[in-house]
């Protein structure tokens, strides 16, 4: 995984879902993102589906008026979600938190390597997200 920093949108593979999504219309993209997260509850969660999974997120976020960290990487991306004002619903919204909840968790791929590198900021970001999508 090339990361840069610890924002959803500060790796390739984020970035790369983006960019993806950017060109549906409808939320098929998410859902199918959080079933790959989330079916994979009794093993360790993969670090790229993670990233995605992170990625769908802050779309829900973006939706929702509360828009995280914008840049260069994200920009594609806060386009289309000023261009599609939709509210997502509320199950949505719980899946989202579950994906977080797994993410975050001590079986998950990403977390690690964030662990392993010793910094709190990526853990702050995701937080900060989980907050977003929340309140």
């Amino acid at each position: 995984m090339g990361a840069w920093g610890p924002d959803s949108f500060d790796n390739d593979i984020a970035a790369d879902w983006a960019a993806t999504f950017a060109e549906a219309d409808d939320f098929s993209l998410i859902d199918d993102t959080f079933d790959e997260a989330l079916d994979t509850e009794d093993e360790t969660l993969d670090a790229d589906i993670a990233c995605e999974a992170l990625a769908a997120c802050e779309v829900l976020a973006r939706l929702r008026g509360k828009f995280g960290a914008r840049s260069s990487y994200s920009e594609t991306l806060d386009a289309w979600v000023e261009n599609n004002p939709r509210k997502p619903g509320a199950a949505l919204l719980k899946r989202a938190d579950r994906v977080i909840a797994r993410v975050l968790g001590e079986e998950s791929e990403l977390r690690e390597l964030w662990d392993d590198a010793g910094s709190e900021e990526w853990v702050k970001a995701v937080q900060n997200l989980r907050m977003r999508l929340t309140t």
